[in-house]
């Protein structure tokens, strides 16, 4: 979600709920300004050591709309759903993995430049995402709801992905639990909602694992 020519550093909260809970949580009066929706296809690329599972980051390329994104994502912190990492993205063509355009990091860029030519995808993402900006606790924060797979091409592997992403755009991250607290209840009833640490790419690779375990 952070752009290249921003402080790269990503502070968001995960939560996982089921797809019974997504009728209500749609109905909640702050989603109900309508969202900006858009479909996101997603690539996720490792050495055949996986060398960057081993230092817990990840290389993506996302087709967005029309435009071509690649992004990184280092390791971080992940308790109870609220997450803090660095992350790059910046516009990209496919393929390219032109790491030292993008990472003003000196050394991570030099890291994943040795590694480009052993790059190979592992799995993928599909899903649409609807997004909502909210001012809320003091805080803006960005709003996705992604409901689509994760899918390992050439096999026949894939599950199912929702989730809620709240991303703290600026403020208090305090504000971040205050807006889930409040998205838990609707005029419906209430929705439950699960923090979950795994990341879309911790999920794709445990998934892809599943290739080797059968293999």
């Amino acid at each position: 979600m952070r752009h290249a020519q921003q402080p790269p550093m990503e502070t968001e909260l995960k939560l996982s709920l089921s797809a019974a809970d997504l009728p209500r949580l749609l109905a909640h009066p702050l989603l109900a300004k309508g969202a900006g929706t858009q479909r996101l296809l997603n690539t996720y690329f490792d050495t055949p050591d996986l060398a960057l599972q081993q230092r817990r980051m990840a290389v993506r390329e996302r087709l967005a709309g029309e435009q071509w994104l690649l992004t990184v994502k280092t390791a971080g912190q992940s308790q109870n759903g609220l997450s803090r990492r660095q992350e790059w993205e910046g516009p990209t063509t496919p393929g390219a993995l032109q790491f030292d355009a993008l990472v003003d990091d000196t050394a991570l860029a030099a890291d994943l430049m040795a590694w480009r030519p052993a790059l190979r995808a592992l799995f993928c993402t599909d899903f649409e995402r609807q997004r909502w900006v909210i001012e809320h606790a003091g805080a803006q924060i960005e709003v996705a709801l992604d409901h689509g797979r994760i899918h390992v091409p050439g096999t026949n592997l894939s599950e199912p992905l929702l989730e809620l992403e709240l991303e703290l755009l600026s403020g208090s991250e305090a504000a971040l639990l205050a807006l889930a607290d409040v998205l838990h209840q609707t005029p419906q009833g209430p929705v439950t909602l699960v923090p979950s640490d795994a990341s879309k790419a911790q999920r794709g690779m445990a998934l892809w694992a599943r290739t080797i375990a059968t293999s």
